[in-house]
């Protein structure tokens, strides 16, 4: 009998462990991955001439980015492994591939898709200015390039990431001028019940706050973006706020790194024709998978942050739960204890994340009071006015609607950056529902590709 043919998408910790189980039950899967080295994003590798150490390229992560590499190394002799290669596009049973100049495509049996998650940003006027990042971009440029992204850099936005982050420009040495947070301490003592199911996860994140104050860095909760102040030609020159007292300040920087926890990368899972329902507790549209990784379609396994948020650890067990209910639905055995442990860490771990929400909520109601020269698509410069104008004045009140006649989203991030966002300004221009808004639909190829690209034959 013929081995089925299995393809991993992702690198990550999810991509990881789910390689590793594959290959455990003696088969030889292929991973794909857009990034260099392993590890994706939250354990992204150095490159190979960098000699930092673990501990200050990860901090309190040290631990896990350090097993996760060393398992990773173990498997590349068991695995087809294709790094630098963008996955594009999914049909008719087999996935479009560029890598090293070249197009592709490989037919499967299996297809797990491990994609991770990319920052999830809320728009704040003068956002367009340089020197302004997402928290992902700043993380990247310290770990990757070993550099800052400013020389005072403010953090703006709400969620773990946005502490870590932080923490880790503080421990590189980098000046840090403020952390702006827009939940309040309320939120977050209010969502203390729910934190409490991962007490060591929230001890952690405890210590990355504090350490950032010991530091002398201010965190500031409950505020309000109103402006990042800049010019074209010189870019970021300070941020303006508003206090959780309704104090209006400014605080001088030439740099800012924003983020509001993060989104999930579906586009892949949309092309697979995956099922998709809206998530209320974070606002945002998310594949259907059963607990153990099932899709809607057969034969298709989702894992890790593009399917729910669940921080490093949660995405190595849902790569396990994928790779299993994979191996079960084609005749492997699977132990029913393993499966039942795995399955009440993630239990715990769903529980947490509801807490994160409730304690780092994205700042929805942002969007109703964003001014109409704010730019909401900085790919093709689309303002929320703009956008306002088409849901008031030519009934737009659906995103792919809205899309066609503002060109919100059609840009090269393809609504990765302005989606979310674009999709509050549009409930809150029409009064309706976030839900009823609907989403943008992923379309092929999900990402840039250069116009003389010729497939290989299969």
């Amino acid at each position: 009998m013929a081995q089925p043919r299995v393809v991993i998408v992702g690198a990550g910790p999810a991509g990881v462990r789910c390689a590793e189980q594959f290959v455990k039950a003696g088969l030889r899967p292929t991973v794909i991955d857009e990034g260099r080295r392993d590890g994706g994003q939250i354990y992204r590798r150095q490159p190979e001439n960098f000699k930092r150490p673990y501990s200050a390229l990860y901090g309190t992560e040290a631990g896990r980015a350090e097993s996760l590499h060393r398992s990773f190394d173990a498997l590349r002799t068991a695995i087809d492994y294709l790094p630098e290669t963008l996955a594009w596009n999914i049909s008719e049973g087999r996935i479009h591939l560029l890598g090293g100049g070249r197009a592709s495509s490989l037919a499967y049996d299996i297809l797990v898709l491990c994609t991770g998650a990319t920052d999830r940003l809320m728009p704040v006027k003068g956002w367009q200015f340089a020197g302004t990042y997402s928290l992902g971009a700043a993380q990247v440029a310290l770990k990757s390039q070993a550099c800052s992204v400013g020389r005072e850099v403010v953090f703006l936005g709400s969620g773990p990431l946005l502490y870590l982050v932080a923490s880790q420009y503080v421990k590189a040495g980098a000046k840090v001028a403020a952390v702006l947070d827009t939940s309040s301490f309320r939120q977050q003592l209010s969502a203390l019940p729910k934190l409490m199911a991962r007490p060591a996860l929230l001890r952690k994140g405890m210590s990355l706050v504090a350490a950032i104050r010991r530091a002398g860095v201010p965190v500031l909760n409950g505020v309000t973006p109103l402006e990042i102040i800049g010019d074209p030609n010189h870019g970021v020159q300070a941020i303006s706020y508003r206090k959780a007292n309704g104090d209006i300040a400014s605080l001088s920087c030439d740099a800012v790194a924003m983020g509001y926890h993060l989104r999930a990368e579906t586009q892949l899972a949309d092309l697979a024709r995956c099922e998709f329902a809206f998530d209320q507790a974070s606002r945002q549209w998310l594949p259907q998978a059963g607990g153990d990784g099932r899709s809607s379609v057969p034969g298709v396994y989702l894992a890790g942050d593009g399917v729910r948020i669940l921080g490093a650890d949660g995405a190595e067990n849902a790569g396990r739960l994928a790779a299993l209910a994979a191996l079960a639905d084609c005749g492997h055995t699977v132990v029913d204890a393993e499966l039942a442990a795995l399955r009440k860490q993630q239990l715990a771990m769903e529980r947490f994340r509801q807490g994160l929400l409730q304690a780092f909520p994205w700042p929805a109601q942002q969007a109703a009071s964003l001014p109409d020269e704010t730019i909401v698509c900085r790919c093709e410069c689309i303002t929320a006015g703009e956008l306002r104008r088409v849901v008031c004045q030519m009934g737009a009140a659906e995103a792919n609607r809205a899309k066609a006649f503002s060109r919100v989203g059609m840009g090269r991030c393809q609504g990765r950056y302005c989606g979310h966002a674009g999709a509050e300004v549009i409930a809150a221009a029409a009064g309706i529902p976030i839900a009823e808004v609907g989403r943008l639909r992923a379309q092929a190829p999900v990402k840039p590709l250069p116009f003389n690209l010729v497939e290989d034959a299969p």
